[in-house]
């Protein structure tokens, strides 16, 4: 894909960064459960490439927090570098890793990057954040049980998307 191809696409991520949270908030913490941002960011990631990605991670919850105010600005951070590690990872990863196996190609670095951004999440706010009142249970909760449906959409609509893009021969890259 040409440079201002990717440029245009990570914008339309970016712009989907702000509008699904809209959508998923008007349901009580339906963001924290369904985790809406977080899959214009990983397809964009693995569409467009680490660097797109990345950027894809830091402006989707910057630009959403000052025009909607979510993510409020308590979390903005965490949220960035948590995002930004999805983008780098899904992108890097899914350029580097070819087991001749078209699943595996998408999963591991998908699964990879959903488990590097939420361990970095719990390592910045433990450490910097949220110092003396994060937890491992308040971790591993947030992590793994609250966003549980979120996760399982995730693995299931970002592979299907992936996938529909490369029959429709919109992507070309190796997946």
């Amino acid at each position: 894909m040409t440079k201002t191809k990717n440029l245009t696409i990570s914008a339309m991520f970016v712009a989907l960064c702000i509008v699904l949270p809209m959508a998923f908030h008007s349901v009580a913490n339906a963001g924290q459960v369904f985790l809406p941002m977080h899959i214009p960011v990983l397809l964009c990631g693995m569409i467009c490439g680490w660097p797109y990605g990345l950027a894809c991670g830091v402006l989707g919850p910057l630009l959403s927090s000052l025009m909607t105010g979510m993510p409020p600005m308590a979390i903005l951070p965490g949220m960035m570098f948590e995002l930004a590690a999805y983008g780098f990872v899904t992108g890097l990863l899914s350029r580097k890793i070819n087991t001749g196996n078209k699943i595996l190609d998408l999963y591991i670095p998908l699964v990879c990057a959903m488990l590097l951004g939420r361990l970095l999440l719990g390592i910045l706010n433990a450490l910097i954040f949220r110092a003396g009142s994060y937890t491992l249970d308040i971790w591993l909760t947030a992590a793994f049980v609250t966003s549980l449906p979120g996760t399982i959409i995730q693995l299931i609509i970002v592979p299907a998307i992936v996938f529909m893009l490369r029959k429709a021969r919109l992507i070309t890259y190796p997946v």
